[in-house]
């Protein structure tokens, strides 16, 4: 079994320590979430493991022949096609093609040599173990699956949205179906639908994962295991996202109770012995402080920090917060982007606005902040309703400033007094002197949240709260607006935030909206309830279906509507066939070569489980074939 293995890792910049005797294992099958606050160190550990930085300390143990794919967070791309971006995950394919072409070339003219024959044997065999005889069809099962079409791929590859970028660079990581997967955010810009296919392909994933993200419901649904890394350690949990927060406060508990009594035992012995230090009982005080000198000091928990803030009380309001009415959005002349929707927020309410990426959820809120006017109905906001805007571009901040005049110069407080409530938001000592176009990301945030909790609004329209935030950052804010008692409207791809502080679920597709009286979880619920009952009944309402052609009208048999019903989703099975049937082959390879290997040859236990393995998986193929030919036949007819 494949396995990579990190043994006493440790990085430093300068006097800055990174991390220090980091030490865990991913083997094949695993699925394990590497977390921490921001700046703890996870991507530079993940570009050490890699090789892509140097360590200082410890090794990383890995097979020579394990292939590993590598998804970096927001990677520039060119101005190549997408096709051709693509094909850059090939390029060792590419180079064995070139070198067979050339010896091919050679012995057109010349006579072939043993060594010359061997040479050709090995760069076929091995562009065969590769998958390059195969690697087209399988490259655009990955990138017609990730939900680009034929007309992207001429596309150049800089041009796509962020979202699709991040596609774009998992398609790179995904096409080789490597050994083992890294992957660094892989969820950012990614809409609701493409991050439920991930997971369900990552859930299928035979070879080993480890992945960097802040996406909690992502990581309960896909990771077997946990590593934390904080304040330059590692702690290693097994089980889900819940599963390690649950474990992490239970030993947090006990190291603080166990920390507590040694702190409580140690007063005492040196109230003894300051007491006993002289006179009768001396001796008994010098072993007791014997005692104390050999006992091994438990150190005091830590805990990130992290902000903590609370929103002001919020002031009283018309019971309709909010109201639109027959609205329909648009830009110019053009069709609009949202046709003829009408809602109604109430004081209290905490209402999530989901859907895909471009159905026009941030066009929606620059609509209902005055950015934007309808082009049909109307919006109105109710009486002594207060706004507050938090946008996910965050341009609100003025990029010349430094941050402390962020505060100074639109709340007119003094430097201390703004300097207090920056340290409140994690902004220390000369951070507060920073440039706000310096800030990362996670800064901005913190900054853009400060100023929404100074101001004191009543109805908060929130766009994408959570993104560039850590874990712990997320935990605040969500608590923070779980006890505001105002009235807030919340667009989002964080599904774990939004089952937290949502109390209803708009989904704004196909220019219209369908309400859910819940969160995320209930409409996640609700959803699949309406498509188990479509299923059941589509076949029945489907057998008298008329379709017309020409000037005739016929009239489609319930065999007939039940085919064309299911001739996507058979479609897409072949398709899950042919990719586990190219991943069990390229199994099979990677065994015989096991097989061949004269050291494995002489252990007899080791033989007899390779044995076994290649039993266990031409099985499998067999099975696959069974299922490929089935699915084909279905196609056929």
């Amino acid at each position: 079994m494949e396995r990579i293995r990190m043994i006493g890792l440790g990085k430093s910049f300068g006097v800055r320590q990174v991390f220090s005797n980091v030490s865990f294992e991913i083997k094949e099958g695993d699925r394990i979430a590497l977390v921490g606050p921001n700046g703890a160190g996870k991507s530079t550990l993940l570009k050490c493991i890699l090789g892509i930085e140097e360590l200082d300390e410890g090794q990383v143990v890995t097979s020579p022949v394990a292939s590993i794919g590598y998804l970096q967070q927001d990677v520039n791309l060119g101005d190549a096609s997408l096709a051709e971006e693509i094909e850059t995950a090939w390029e060792d394919v590419h180079a064995l093609e070139d070198k067979l072409h050339e010896l091919t070339t050679y012995l057109e003219t010349h006579e072939a040599s043993e060594s010359d024959l061997q040479r050709l044997d090995y760069l076929q065999n091995r562009l065969e173990w590769l998958g390059g005889y195969d690697y087209e069809q399988k490259t655009k099962r990955i990138v017609y699956g990730l939900g680009f079409t034929d007309e992207d791929l001429d596309k150049p590859a800089n041009a796509f949205s962020g979202g699709q970028k991040t596609r774009i660079n998992l398609a790179k990581a995904l096409v080789r179906s490597p050994d083992f997967l890294f992957l660094d955010e892989p969820t950012n810009h990614l809409d609701m639908e493409m991050l439920e296919w991930l997971e369900g392909y990552l859930s299928s994933y035979r070879g080993g994962i480890l992945i960097v993200s802040h996406d909690r419901y992502f990581m309960d649904r896909i990771v077997t295991g946990v590593v934390e890394l904080d304040h330059h350690k590692a702690t290693t949990y097994r089980g889900n996202y819940s599963r390690y927060v649950a474990q992490r406060d239970e030993r947090l508990k006990a190291d603080t109770i166990a920390y507590e009594k040694q702190q409580e035992y140690i007063k005492k012995t040196e109230e003894y012995i300051d007491k006993y230090r002289a006179g009768i009982k001396s001796k008994m005080a010098r072993g007791r402080q014997s005692q104390l000198n050999r006992l091994e000091r438990l150190e005091a928990p830590v805990t990130s920090h992290s902000l903590e803030f609370k929103f002001p009380p919020a002031a009283m309001s018309a019971d309709k917060v909010l109201v639109l009415d027959h609205v329909s959005i648009g830009y110019g002349s053009g069709e609009p982007i949202i046709d003829d929707v009408s809602v109604v927020v109430r004081r209290g309410e905490s209402v999530a606005l989901i859907g895909p990426n471009g159905a026009g959820k941030s066009t929606m809120v620059k609509a209902i902040i005055g950015e934007l006017l309808p082009a049909d109905g109307y919006i109105d906001i109710g009486n002594r309703v207060q706004v507050g805007y938090f946008s996910q571009e965050h341009e609100e901040l003025h990029n010349q400033w430094q941050v402390v005049d962020e505060i100074i110069n639109n709340y007119n407080f003094t430097e201390e007094k703004a300097r207090n409530v920056l340290g409140s938001f994690l902004f220390k000592g000369d951070d507060v002197f920073k440039l706000v176009g310096d800030l990362s990301g996670g800064e901005r945030a913190r900054l853009a949240l400060l100023k929404l909790f100074l101001q004191g609004d009543n109805f908060l329209v929130l766009d994408e709260p959570t993104n560039h935030l850590d874990v712990p950052t997320r935990e605040i804010v969500e608590s923070a607006l779980k006890q505001f008692g105002g009235t807030c409207f919340i667009i989002s791809h964080d599904r774990y935030f939004l089952d937290q502080v949502s109390t209803r679920t708009l989904v704004l597709e196909d220019k219209g909206i369908t309400e859910y009286l819940g969160n995320y979880s209930y409409y996640k619920e609700k959803l699949k309830e309406q498509n188990d009952i479509a299923a059941l009944t589509a076949p029945v309402q489907e057998s008298s279906q008329t379709v017309a052609r020409g000037e005739n009208e016929i009239i489609l048999s319930k065999d007939e509507s039940k085919k064309k019903t299911n001739t996507y989703m058979v479609e897409k099975q072949l398709a899950e066939v042919e990719e586990e049937i190219a991943r069990l082959e390229a199994t099979m390879k990677m065994y015989e070569v096991q097989l061949a290997n004269p050291v494995v040859q002489q252990d007899l236990d080791e033989m007899s489980k390779l044995s076994k393995q290649i039993e266990d998986t031409q099985h499998d193929l067999d099975s696959l074939y069974e299922k490929w030919e089935h699915f084909s036949e279905l196609l056929g007819e």
